[in-house]
């Protein structure tokens, strides 16, 4: 059964290292903690925020909400003909996750290496480096359906998974509670290399394998984004926007050095860090919060900042590069 705390400091629950406080909160250990937690009578009419990492999280202040601290563990190994079956609990570190499975010799996740957060929130962002996304992976989910009060299984198009988009950050953003994730890593495995900066990280090794495609994303990623241990971040705090060819071809006339890459439908995705860079915002130091020296997309706290006083940074950079190229960019970590 679920204790509940009143009060409860987040500080340690959300990577940018805002302070602020949860009305309730409740460590979420097994699927039975969440039913007990959320049948509770003292959370009744509350609303319900779930916390993995805290990764994709900008706090503005004290939450008047029950905090759900999503801990629920887990990992098995199940065989389906060509492919592995790894399943992981809601509450599982998702870099560990990636780092158990290369070296139990099931590859796949190699490229999503050292992106922060847990199995459980994976989904929800349907997170994406270096040429892979998640849904690439993807199997299934168990989850909590709080209008059926019932779990369910969800698969891959049920999840209705787009570019850092779901069916969790929509119509069942307050229906789903997701507490474990089942990915399908196939036993035939090549590696992804299609992504230029990766594949000129290994370009000197014929033919890399799984550990040496993660040690290589580890060692990437270590270059560009900071620790959230030693500054408080979110990662990239924008998504990369998605425009119509057209749009695309003006902006690069106007602008040779314009980073963009073609998509399956034949628009464009620009590269955000790109824009706020020309706009002159890396480097930027805005009292306690700023944007991060080698990569423009990084937003920092330093200490003694609030998630307001981030947020309005984010909507200025945003303001600016809407003014100077005619495009919005929108950020990924939610709001609360």
């Amino acid at each position: 059964m679920a204790d509940f705390y009143e009060f409860y400091p987040l500080r340690a629950h959300n990577t940018f290292g805002f302070d602020a406080r949860a009305r309730l909160a409740a460590h979420i250990r097994s699927e039975s903690d969440l039913v007990s937690a959320l049948s509770d009578p003292r959370a009744a009419g509350m609303p319900v925020v779930v916390l993995g990492g805290g990764s994709n999280v900008v706090l503005t202040g004290d939450l008047d909400a029950c905090v759900l601290l999503m801990e629920i563990p887990g990992y098995d190994i199940a065989e389906d003909g060509a492919d592995w079956l790894v399943t992981a609990g809601a509450g599982e570190n998702w870099h560990n996750l990636v780092s158990r499975t290369v070296a139990d010799g099931r590859a796949g996740l190699e490229n999503l290496a050292l992106i922060p957060g847990t199995a459980g929130a994976a989904p929800i962002q349907n997170i994406g480096a270096y040429g892979v996304e998640l849904r690439d992976r993807f199997a299934r989910l168990r989850a909590y359906d709080r209008q059926a009060r019932e779990f369910v299984t969800l698969d891959l198009d049920a999840c209705a998974f787009g570019y850092r988009d779901s069916l969790f950050k929509r119509e069942g953003r307050d229906r789903y509670i997701i507490t474990a994730v089942t990915l399908r890593l196939p036993k035939d495995w090549q590696p992804v290399l299609n992504y230029g900066e990766l594949a000129r990280e290994l370009q000197d090794i014929a033919s890399p394998s799984a550990a040496q495609v993660r040690d290589a994303v580890i060692a990437i990623r270590s270059r560009k984004l900071p620790d959230p241990a030693q500054i408080g971040n979110a990662g990239s705090f924008f998504k990369n926007p998605v425009v119509e060819s057209v749009q695309r071809d003006a902006l690069l006339a106007e602008h040779p050095a314009l980073v963009s890459y073609p998509q399956p439908d034949g628009r464009y995705k620009l590269a955000a860090g790109w824009l706020i860079d020309q706009c002159g915002f890396k480097g930027l130091d805005d009292g306690p919060v700023g944007v991060y020296g080698k990569q423009a997309l990084v937003l920092v706290h330093h200490g003694g900042g609030t998630g307001a006083a981030l947020l309005k940074l984010a909507n200025r950079i945003a303001d600016t590069v809407q003014a100077r190229f005619g495009v919005r960019i929108e950020p990924e970590p939610v709001i609360l």
